[in-house]
């Protein structure tokens, strides 16, 4: 079976924050096709769609050719009839670019840029860094009290890749991070010249305002896993006719070979996915690895089922597969872990109106919840439970060498049995004060202020009040840590200035959740629509029997199939055994 070529209609896009006059909230915006001459066009309808191609120089197409060239115009998805388009376009029948990679971030709230369209914010405020020090830094272990182990955030990672990637702008703008006088990490000689270096992201200008692009597809798609463009997608199959992904020796990933873009650089030297942050952390290569077998898993298993399937029809099928497995532990398993049992509306069905797109607010800031999550190191075991010996978190990036010698199972079992930290304001040393050598330093939590001021989120209580919430008015009712009070007061003139990463992190618990209300919000808003809004989630796109398998296969019995270990997990291993 041959699958129908889809046209890639990507856009060419390129990657601020008011303290004195907000601007009026916008609804959520539709990109216009192209960003280089700023059509304001929206395929919204059959003729719509007929604009942009004679916008874009092409000529018009009649209905039915555009029903050969995107077959899935008309009708709800039905497997295996109908297949995602790598990069997103098409799943909704009119608006063919919603949710595809290559269009800008969705806004929920007013633009927060100092200029109103793209300056950066934080004017008057501390550096992030300074705030960093003040009110982030964690002097000791918190385990979280839901015995949530580490595959929590690390799930999260692996998802995070798969809905959302802003890449730095090119040319490049700098926007360093001022550090401190006298920073006992990055300035302890007190020159007060040094600083941490910042990009800012990839962007559009959308009626004169700085929109930050996702280069990757919106949907819960296992995009990081097969690429978000078809020349990556490509890259990544065998097309020998086995329908399966490349590997390397000892199963696996594939080295990048023929420098595709890659983090962090495009040598041999790193492991190639669909998405370019794969190397970024060992866990997150180890997931990455994971699914890579899995797929191949589907393939053998299609191709043995049908030996008539050529070799499209068996990857298609697959991908699929993971891609439904992937929504399946998303939803069963992480989301109710972290906000808390029926969080979200139960699925009602496929809604055309809904936009699945990546709030700003949500990558940004809420999303970014993980990285508190974070403990100083990283477990790995052999298959009788004996440590091997722990890795420091900092070691583990972009390093492929960790996984190349003793392969992934270690860090499968240790992920399995640390418990992740506390969702709080607080992060570990690791990931705040972390030296690349003498030049150059990294603090997450100042890079995440940074990159909410970079992208023009405005503050706090104005994001709270986008999302419907009431705004807050001391610090008492954010938190009844009166530690971590002081620590709020110290950093910030008032409830109004708090950056929305930091406020939302320090906010005390919803009963039976793990985060706040702030982040709550955010991400019942962005998991009901990216559910919602996508013609092929799985519970609508596969037949009843199949769906009931996938609901049926946990990561566990994903992790056995695809690797030796066998009892030493425990079924479900996004929560640690009390014992």
């Amino acid at each position: 079976m041959k699958i129908p070529i889809k046209i890639h209609l990507t856009c060419s896009l390129l990657f601020c924050v008011c303290a004195s006059a907000p601007v009026a909230a916008q609804e959520p915006f539709h990109p216009p096709l192209r960003a280089d001459d700023n059509l304001g066009v929206t395929p919204q309808s059959a003729a719509a769609f007929d604009a942009f191609h004679t916008a874009m120089g092409l000529s018009e197409l009649r209905h039915s050719e555009r029903s050969t060239l995107f077959p899935f115009f008309n009708g709800p998805a039905v497997f295996p009839s109908e297949f995602r388009s790598i990069d997103g376009s098409g799943n909704n029948e009119t608006d063919l670019l919603r949710g595809a990679a290559d269009i800008p971030l969705l806004r929920i709230s007013p633009v927060g840029y100092a200029d109103g369209v793209g300056t950066p914010g934080g004017v008057g405020q501390k550096s992030p860094r300074e705030i960093s020090n003040l009110v982030v830094a964690q002097a000791a272990p918190i385990p979280n009290t839901k015995n949530a182990s580490d595959y929590l955030w690390q799930w999260g990672q692996f998802l995070d890749h798969d809905m959302s990637l802003t890449p730095v702008a090119t040319p490049a703008q700098n926007f360093v991070i001022p550090v401190p006088l006298g920073d006992p990490v990055f300035d302890p000689t007190g020159t007060g010249t040094k600083s941490l270096g910042f990009k800012r992201s990839l962007f559009v200008l959308v009626n004169n305002v700085r929109q930050q692009v996702n280069v990757n597809t919106a949907y819960i798609d296992a995009s990081q896993v097969y690429g978000s463009d078809e020349a990556r997608a490509q890259e990544l199959r065998m097309l020998d006719g086995s329908g399966k992904l490349k590997s390397s020796a000892n199963n696996l990933l594939p080295f990048n070979l023929n420098g595709f873009d890659n983090q962090p650089d495009t040598t041999s030297a790193f492991f190639l996915t669909g998405d370019v942050r794969a190397n970024e952390t060992t866990g997150l290569t180890v997931l990455q690895t994971l699914f890579m077998r899995e797929h191949n898993f589907w393939a053998d298993s299609f191709k043995n089922a049908d030996p008539t399937l050529d070799d499209d029809g068996i990857y298609f099928r697959a991908r699929a597969m993971v891609g439904a497995e992937i929504e399946v532990i998303t939803y069963r398993d992480f989301i109710p872990l972290l906000l808390g049992a029926n969080a979200l509306t139960p699925y009602a069905g496929y809604n055309p109106d809904v936009d699945p797109g990546i709030a700003n607010e949500f990558s940004t800031a809420a999303f970014r919840v993980g990285h508190t999550m974070l403990s100083e190191q990283l477990l790995r075991f052999d298959a009788n439970g004996v440590s091997i010996g722990d890795l420091n978190l900092h070691d583990t990036h972009f390093s492929p060498s960790t996984i190349t010698g003793p392969g992934i199972e270690p860090y499968l079992r240790g992920l399995a049995k640390q418990p992740a930290q506390q969702v709080d304001a607080f992060i570990v040393d690791e990931m705040r004060n972390f030296l690349f050598g003498p030049a150059s330093g990294f603090d997450l939590a100042a890079l995440n202020m940074q990159r909410g001021r970079d992208h023009g989120l405005p503050r706090y209580n104005q994001v709270r009040i986008a999302y419907g919430l009431a705004p807050i008015t001391s610090f008492r009712q954010i938190t009844r840590d009166t530690s971590l009070q002081a620590k709020l007061a110290s950093a910030y003139a008032t409830p109004d200035d708090i950056d929305i990463w930091v406020g939302a992190l320090a906010e005390k618990h919803m009963t039976g959740k793990m985060v706040g209300e702030t982040i709550f919000t955010i991400l019942k808003d962005q998991f009901e629509r990216l559910r919602d809004g996508d013609r092929f989630w799985y519970q609508s796109y596969l037949d009843a029997a199949t769906v009931q398998s996938l609901e049926a296969t946990t990561l566990a019995n994903i992790i056995r199939r695809n690797t030796p270990i066998t009892t030493e997990l425990q079924p479900n291993v996004f929560r640690v055994p009390r014992n």
